[in-house]
């Protein structure tokens, strides 16, 4: 039998057991799908590196094992697929969609592809399921298409369970503590919210008004006064009855205090088994996620609240259909109090992404830090040339001390654009302390910044990411 502990368990949570095949779809931010028709926020502007958020789909690559296979937008590097083979990581069959877009996501990109469309229904024809990081329309309709199954929920009960509206209301149900708060499905229940925030406002609280499907720091917006917060909901309203929608989907609740981030994952089995995979302390800034250090610095009693949610959780969404990954935010105090859950996310999560090379490569009792560093490059960096930049820096063995590469296809994703292109490089550091970790780290930094080995390279741009 092959595959790590963690595919083997996802294969028997969603599939017929743990032998089957999953072909995996990383369609990252599958949350823009589905808040399409739904009232927003204002915005200045929405514009971001889309190219770069689109080739995040090869972080798919690290959840299939040697019988899986794996859906990407383009070949990957030769020399990353080689390094990953010499650290041991089995690898999934790789099909390549063909005339892939920068602006599509993979699911995009698939559908116009009938030739993929025709290999899937072969694999589906055999068993194999289709695992997408999240489920949409646009996955659904590639599985319709295709002729293979889903290793999930549908689109509508994924997007239902992924609702901020949810994780409040569920939260409530459950007796799990919040920050003070309001879910609002109706305009009827934003004003009441409204009203009842005033005196938190009045009294000095910052309260966060946030969309149901906003993602990656987006569709949040901050308030620290009555004032804006009535002009908010003024604009939220004419914003829903301009688009003639019936209901609207926000949160509004009050900023607490803090002092981490948590992440934690469980995934719920088809027969309704809830199983717990992982607490991670989450680095974010300015409510974006940068990325992850584990283990976490948890209590014996700050453990013992995220495994009581985890199970309430579980087995609640399970009670709706569900079953699969979900990962949930969650928060600690100042007075090492838990909050355990901001936010459910029924699907993938960057730390899915992460388990296995933790499984095979991390080694008992060490540490972990899960970082991206962003790059300006004047033209494409091959694999190889990072690896001689990087040199000693670089994860050389399972146990060992350095970085080792997640997701490659990300560095070069802008280079289609023109010269100088952004990118960014994901990893995760691996070593002994706490120390190590931040040496590593800003070695790391500096060998890829422009005074470093990379910039005399020629490859990197001497302009500020």
């Amino acid at each position: 039998m092959t595959g790590t502990e963690f595919n083997r368990r996802l294969k028997s949570a969603v599939a017929d057991g743990p032998s089957g095949a999953l072909v995996f779809l990383g369609n990252f931010e599958v949350e823009e799908q589905w808040a399409r028709g739904e009232t927003g926020l204002p915005r200045l502007s929405s514009a971001g590196n889309t190219a770069v958020v689109n080739r995040m789909d090869e972080f798919a690559l690290l959840l299939g094992d040697v019988d899986d296979h794996v859906v990407l937008k383009t070949e990957p590097d030769p020399g990353y697929l080689a390094y990953l083979r010499e650290l041991g990581i089995g690898l999934p069959t790789v099909h390549v969609v063909r005339g892939q877009h920068p602006g599509n996501t993979v699911t995009q990109d698939a559908l116009a592809d009938p030739r993929l469309s025709a290999v899937l229904g072969e694999l589906g024809a055999q068993g194999a399921l289709l695992s997408p990081h999240g489920v949409s329309e646009w996955e659904e309709d590639l599985a319709g298409k295709a002729g293979i199954a889903l290793a999930a929920p549908s689109a509508e009960l994924c997007k239902a369970v992924n609702s901020k509206v949810y994780s409040r209301r569920v939260a409530d149900e459950l007796g799990l503590r919040q920050p003070r708060g309001w879910a609002c499905e109706t305009l009827g229940e934003l004003r009441t919210a409204v009203a009842a925030a005033a005196e938190l406002l009045d009294a000095g609280t910052t309260m966060l008004l946030k969309e149901a499907y906003g993602v990656s720091g987006k569709g949040i917006a901050e308030i620290d006064s009555t004032r804006r917060l009535e002009r908010t909901e003024r604009m939220v309203a004419n914003s829903a009855r301009k688009s003639g929608a019936e209901g609207i989907a926000f949160v509004l609740e009050e900023k607490v205090a803090k002092v981490a981030d948590l992440n934690y994952q469980f995934t719920i089995a088809r027969d309704g088994a809830v199983r717990l995979d992982f607490v991670k302390e989450a680095i974010t800034e300015g409510g974006v996620h940068k990325g992850h250090r584990f283990p976490p610095r948890l209590t014996a009693a700050q453990h013992e609240v995220i495994d009581a949610a985890a199970g309430l959780l579980g087995r609640r969404l399970a009670d709706d259909g569900f079953f699969g990954v979900v990962g949930v935010d969650a928060m600690l105090d100042p007075d090492g109090g838990v909050y355990p859950v901001i936010e459910i996310n029924a699907r993938n999560n960057m730390s899915t992404y992460q388990v296995r090379l933790q499984e095979q490569l991390l080694g008992e009792g060490r540490l972990a830090l899960a970082r991206h560093y962003p790059l300006v490059l004047e033209r494409a960096l091959p694999f190889d040339t990072l690896r001689q930049v990087l040199g000693d820096l670089l994860l050389d063995r399972p146990g060992g001390s350095g970085l080792v590469v997640n997701n490659y296809a990300t560095v070069n994703a802008g280079s289609s654009a023109g010269s100088p292109f952004n990118g960014r490089l994901y990893g995760l550091v691996m070593g002994d302390s706490p120390e190590e970790l931040a040496a590593l780290d800003e070695a790391v930094g500096a060998r890829l910044g422009p005074a470093g080995a990379l910039g005399a390279s020629g490859v990197r741009s001497s302009a500020r990411p």
